[in-house]
């Protein structure tokens, strides 16, 4: 994939980062128990990891919608993105939790998702946006 820009816009990119985050934020809330059980993930951290998507959301959602998009909330965007495919990861890498194969499945699936969506983002910065 050479450019980015060719299929897809910055402005749908950013839209797609968004709804990705409010349906995995409703999976997370509304069903943290029973992916805890299957993951081997505490709860209250897949809880709270998706209650923090909801505004995270809401930012690249207001981000995305704005008339011409703001090259700093694209870079703010990355940033967070970045930050916690960096989280993600220290999961992997500390002893803090014990996920089993499927629960690491899981986060390096979902780490991934995020770099690519990063990836997208800034490329999207470079290209005549919106």
């Amino acid at each position: 994939m050479a450019n980015s820009q060719s299929f897809l816009s910055l402005r749908t990119i950013l839209l797609v980062d968004a709804s990705a985050c409010l349906i995995m934020g409703a999976a997370l809330v509304g069903a943290s128990g029973a992916l805890a059980s299957l993951l081997n993930i505490p709860a209250a951290l897949l809880f709270y990891a998706g209650l923090s998507l909801f505004p995270i959301a809401a930012f690249m959602a207001f981000v995305g919608v704005r008339s011409p998009i703001p090259q700093a909330g694209v870079w703010l965007v990355v940033l967070g993105n970045l930050g916690w495919v960096a989280a993600s990861v220290a999961l992997l890498m500390m002893d803090w939790i014990a996920p089993n194969a499927l629960g690491v499945g899981f986060i390096a699936a979902q780490a991934a998702f995020v770099a690519i969506m990063a990836w997208l983002e800034q490329g999207g910065l470079r290209g005549a946006c919106c």
